[in-house]
C-alpha cells in the first residue's frame, strides 16, 4: 500500500511540476538615473541646474539628472516579464482585461538579486521583489500571457557595477530548444562615470510575448533598441552561458541559450534576426542582451540589458488569407510620441484585412501601467480597430514601450507595431501658416521659379531617425503628388532652432494650386526617440499658387467722341501695410480677371481710330533673388550661448573690483563708527581744546 501510495505521490509531484512549474515567457530588465532628494547638496544641484539647462538649451539631449552630485545616485530600476496565465498557482478565474484596467497585481512572489560584483554596492542583499502590476492579459490559445512590470528606486554608491538577474525554474516546456529548463535573465547595472563626466542610462526595449511567423518561410525580424544617451552606440549579441568570460560574469540565459535553429544571423548594429522556424505548431525561446558604447572605438560596453521572448512557427489553414492583416494609420512602426503627464491619450490602431472572410479576433500586447484596450471594432469593410486609453502619471515619466499584433480568425499575425511614449515631453508641432504674417514661407502666389519653401515648430527640432519620413507637394487639382523628399537623409532639408527649410528643384507650372503634406516625424525633438510631430494631411494646411502672367495683361480700347478704357490687372497696394501682399510680396490674384471700365467725354472733333490691344511690356526669364530668414525665436537661441558666455566674463572680470570697492567701503564704515576711534577723536578736540584755551 505505500508503495501505492508513494507512486502516486510521485506521480502527482511530476504532473504538478508539469503544469506548475513551467510558466516563464520571458521578459526585460533595464535602469536610468532618477531625481534625488540629497539635502546637502543642494547648493551643487543649483549650480548643475542651470548648467545643464544650459546645455539642454543648446542641445536637448540629456537628461537634467545624469551629472554626479556627491557620492551616490538615484536609480530607476524596471522589470517586465510575460508568464503563462493558466499556471498552476494562479488562482481561477484567470486574468481578463478588468485586471489590466484594476492593475492588479501578478502573484509570483520572488526576487531579482545580485549575481556578480556585490561588494562595489549597496543593493539589498534580498534582491528586488518580482511582484508585477499587471499591463497586459491575453488569452488567445497560442500566446495565454499574463505580463506585468514594476519600478523600483534604490540610491546606489556611485561605484556600483553589478549584476543583477532573476533566476529560477521553469520555462515552458513546448521549446523547440530548452523547453522545461531553468531561465536567467541578468543585467548589468554600472554607474561610474563615463568619459564625458556623466552617470550612464542604460538602453530601453519593448517586445511582443509571442511573435508568429510561417514555418519553413525565411523572416528577417528587428528588435527594437533606443538609449538615452544620444551619440552612444547600440549593439545586441545572444546570451550566453559563460559566465568565467561574458560581461555580466554570470549565466545569462538558463536553458534557452541558442534557442533559435542552427543557421540563424544575428546583425549586432540594428539588431536584426535572419532565420527560418524549421518545426510547426512550436515555440522557439531568444535570448538577447543589447549593450551600449560610449563610442565606436570602445572595446567594453557601459551596460547590457536582456531581453527574452517567443516565436511560434504555424502553418497557416487551407481556408487562411494569402496575406496577414497589417497594421496601418498614421503612426508609424517605431515612432516616437510626446505625451503630458495627467492627460487622457486616446490612440486608435487600425488594422487592414485583405480577403473577404478574414476577421481580426485578437491583439497581443505590450503596454505601460494603467493602459487600456478596448473591444475590437469593425468600422468598415476591411478595417478593424482597437482603442487605447491611458494617463500617464508622474511615475511613469520618460520613455514607455508599447507594442501591438493583430491576429486574424487563420492565427495569422501582422508584423509587430511598437511606438515609444515620452512622458513629461511635448512632441514639436509644426505651426499652421497664416496670411502674411504666418509660420510657413511661401503662402499665396508665387513665382514658378520658387525654390525655397520653410516652416516653423513649437519646439527645437531635428532630423527624423526614421527613413520614409516624408514631405511631399501635391497638385491640388488632382491630388497627384508632384514632388517628395525623405527627410531622414535628404541633404537638402534643414534643420535649424526652430525651423525647417526645404530647397526645391522644381519648375512650378503656371496658374495651379499646391499644397503640402508631411508625414509623422517630419519636425522631430532632440531628446531621447527623438518625439515626432503629428503628420499633416489637411490640403488647407499649407497652400500656395503659381503666378500667372496671363492674368496680368492690360487690354485698352479707344472711340471718338467717346473714350472707352478697359483695364485688366491686379490691385495694387496704397499703404505701408497692404493686406493683400503674401509672404513673397506679390499680390494675391485669383484666375477670374478684375475689370475695370470707364467712360470719359471729350470736345475733340468725331474721329475713329481703330482698336489696339497692348500686352505685356516685358519679356525674357524672371529670376528670383532668395534670402534665407532669420527667425526672431532662432536669433534668440543663437544669442543664448555667447550671452552666457559673455555673463559669466564679465562676471569674472569685475568680481575683483567689485571686492575691493566692498572692502574699501565696510572699511571706512568701520573706521567711522567704531567706539574706539570715536572716543579718541573726542579725546583729542578736548586736548586741543585745552592747548588752544592756554
Amino acid at each position: 500500500m505505500k508503495q501505492i501510495l508513494c507512486f502516486t505521490f510521485l506521480i502527482s509531484c511530476a504532473f504538478y511540476g508539469a503544469i506548475d512549474g513551467a510558466h516563464f515567457r520571458g521578459g526585460i530588465i533595464s535602469w536610468y538615473v532618477s531625481l534625488t532628494d540629497d539635502c546637502s547638496s543642494i547648493l551643487s544641484y543649483i549650480f548643475d541646474f542651470l548648467y545643464i539647462a544650459y546645455l539642454l538649451l543648446l542641445l536637448f539631449r540629456r537628461p537634467l539628472n545624469s551629472t554626479p552630485s556627491g557620492t551616490t545616485a538615484q536609480i530607476l530600476i524596471h522589470q517586465r516579464y510575460f508568464w503563462n496565465r493558466l499556471w498552476g498557482s494562479f488562482t481561477p478565474p484567470y486574468c481578463t482585461e478588468a485586471n489590466v484596467a484594476a492593475q492588479t497585481s501578478i502573484p509570483v512572489n520572488s526576487f531579482m538579486t545580485c549575481l556578480a560584483n556585490c561588494t562595489s554596492s549597496t543593493y539589498p542583499g534580498a534582491g528586488l521583489s518580482t511582484i508585477m502590476t499587471t499591463t497586459d492579459c491575453d488569452a488567445n490559445t497560442i500566446i495565454e500571457s499574463w505580463a506585468g512590470e514594476r519600478y523600483d528606486t534604490l540610491t546606489l554608491p556611485l561605484t556600483t557595477s553589478i549584476t543583477i538577474g532573476f533566476q529560477s525554474s521553469a520555462w515552458m516546456s513546448a521549446l523547440y530548444f530548452g523547453g522545461g529548463g531553468s531561465w536567467s535573465i541578468v543585467n548589468r547595472l554600472n554607474l561610474g562615470l563615463r568619459p564625458d563626466g556623466y552617470i550612464n542610462t542604460s538602453p530601453v526595449t519593448n517586445t511582443l510575448p509571442v511573435v508568429f511567423y510561417p514555418v519553413s518561410t525565411p523572416v528577417v525580424h528587428i528588435v527594437q533598441m533606443a538609449d538615452n544617451d544620444g551619440t552612444d552606440i547600440l549593439k545586441c549579441r545572444w546570451s550566453n552561458s559563460a559566465s568565467g568570460t561574458n560581461y555580466n560574469r554570470a549565466d545569462e540565459c538558463g536553458g534557452v541559450c541558442s534557442g533559435l535553429p542552427a543557421g540563424t544571423v544575428l546583425s549586432p548594429t540594428n539588431c536584426t534576426l535572419s532565420f527560418t522556424l524549421p518545426t510547426t505548431n512550436l515555440y522557439y525561446a531568444c535570448a538577447l542582451q543589447i549593450e551600449d558604447y560610449y563610442n565606436s572605438a570602445a572595446v567594453n560596453p557601459l551596460s547590457s540589458i536582456p531581453i527574452q521572448f517567443l516565436f511560434y512557427a504555424y502553418t497557416a489553414s487551407a481556408g487562411a488569407c494569402s496575406q496577414r492583416p497589417a497594421i496601418i494609420g498614421t503612426r508609424p512602426n517605431r515612432a516616437c510620441i510626446g505625451v503630458p503627464i495627467g492627460v487622457q491619450l486616446n490612440e486608435t490602431i487600425i488594422v487592414q484585412t485583405y480577403c473577404p472572410s478574414q476577421a481580426i479576433v485578437d491583439f497581443v500586447t505590450s503596454s505601460p501601467i494603467g493602459m487600456t484596450h478596448s473591444a475590437i471594432l469593425n468600422p468598415s469593410t476591411g478595417l478593424w480597430t482597437m482603442v487605447l486609453t491611458w494617463t500617464p502619471v508622474a511615475s511613469q515619466s520618460g520613455p514607455q514601450g508599447f507594442c501591438a499584433g493583430a491576429i486574424d480568425n487563420s492565427s495569422l499575425q501582422s508584423d509587430p507595431w511598437c511606438i515609444t511614449y515620452l512622458v513629461d515631453y511635448t512632441s514639436p508641432n509644426l505651426i499652421q501658416p497664416t496670411l502674411v504674417q504666418g509660420s510657413a514661407s511661401p503662402i499665396g502666389t508665387v513665382f514658378q521659379n520658387q525654390s525655397m519653401f520653410s516652416i516653423q515648430a513649437t519646439n527645437l527640432v531635428g532630423r527624423p531617425t526614421r527613413n520614409a519620413t516624408n514631405i511631399c507637394f501635391h497638385d491640388d487639382s488632382t491630388n497627384a503628388s508632384v514632388l517628395c523628399y525623405d527627410a531622414g537623409y535628404a541633404s537638402n532639408i534643414v534643420y535649424t532652432g526652430y525651423t525647417i527649410v526645404i530647397f526645391t528643384n522644381y519648375t512650378w507650372t503656371p496658374g495651379k494650386f499646391y499644397y503640402v503634406t508631411m508625414d509623422s516625424g517630419f519636425a522631430s525633438g532632440s531628446v531621447f526617440c527623438h518625439a515626432e510631430s503629428a503628420p499633416i494631411t489637411d490640403n488647407t494646411f499649407w497652400r500656395f499658387n503659381i503666378w500667372n502672367p496671363a492674368v496680368s495683361s492690360t487690354t485698352t480700347t479707344t472711340t471718338t467722341p467717346f473714350t472707352t478704357v478697359t483695364v485688366t490687372t491686379k490691385p495694387t497696394s496704397t499703404t505701408s501695410i497692404n493686406t493683400l501682399l503674401t509672404t513673397t510680396g506679390i499680390v494675391i490674384t485669383t484666375t477670374a480677371p478684375v475689370t475695370t471700365t470707364a467712360t470719359t467725354g471729350t470736345t475733340s472733333p468725331a474721329t475713329t481710330a481703330a482698336s489696339t490691344t497692348a500686352g505685356p511690356t516685358a519679356s525674357g526669364s524672371t529670376t528670383e533673388s532668395t534670402v534665407a530668414v532669420m527667425y526672431p525665436k532662432d536669433f534668440e537661441d543663437a544669442c543664448k550661448q555667447p550671452v552666457a558666455m559673455m555673463t559669466a566674463i564679465i562676471m569674472v572680470i569685475l568680481m575683483p573690483g567689485y571686492a575691493v570697492v566692498m572692502y574699501a567701503g565696510f572699511t571706512k564704515f568701520l573706521n567711522k563708527f567704531q567706539p574706539s576711534n570715536i572716543n579718541a577723536k573726542i579725546r583729542h578736540q578736548q586736548r586741543m581744546k585745552r592747548i588752544l584755551g592756554h
